[in-house]
């Protein structure tokens, strides 16, 4: 049976570059959401510098895109809320059994944030467009919830097969 899961844990890797990316992607929103915050309030006080009129609802939108993906990250790194007040009173196998359900829980929820999210993202989203931004669609602002709900499917396969490889590998300390 080991020899099994020392095949599937040669794609981990894949898993370091998804979660990689979507940190990066975090980063990066992180520093134009303070670039054009700061210039925004700067443009309101000193007249030389533009305060644009769509700083706002583009500000919104890279903060929309962080939370989700930080959910998603969350998931790998096992940080979300969790209750863990009786774990210690519970053995060992059941808490991995409740591990595993609460993993298909959320694995479930990411698939419906897939489908339902693409579904506005396409529907309502492509259909109107920003106001201060007439050309760009709200496509955009609907996006982070299936994209986040992919990253979430992928953060769960880990988080399952780590768990079901729990119940045939002893870990070594």
């Amino acid at each position: 049976m080991p020899s099994f899961f020392e095949k599937v844990d040669k794609i981990r890797p894949a898993y370091d570059v998804v979660y990689n990316i979507t940190l990066l992607i975090c980063k990066i929103l992180l520093v134009v959401d303070i670039l054009i915050t700061t210039m925004a309030v700067l443009g309101r006080y000193i007249p030389f510098i533009p305060d644009p009129s769509w700083s706002e609802e583009i500000v919104l939108t890279c903060m929309s895109y962080m939370a989700f993906l930080s959910a998603a990250l969350a998931i790998r790194r096992g940080a979300h809320i969790r209750m863990t007040a009786l774990d210690s009173y519970l053995p060992e196998n059941l808490k991995k059994s409740l591990d595993i359900l609460a993993d298909l829980a959320v694995f479930a929820l990411a698939i419906v944030m897939i489908v339902v999210g693409w579904k506005y993202a396409s529907g309502i989203g492509a259909k109107g467009s920003y106001v201060s931004l007439p050309k760009l669609s709200r496509f955009w602002m609907y996006f982070p919830v299936p994209l986040a709900g992919v990253a979430m499917v992928v953060f769960e396969f880990e988080a399952i097969y780590t768990h079901i490889k729990s119940f045939f590998v002893k870990e070594e300390n």
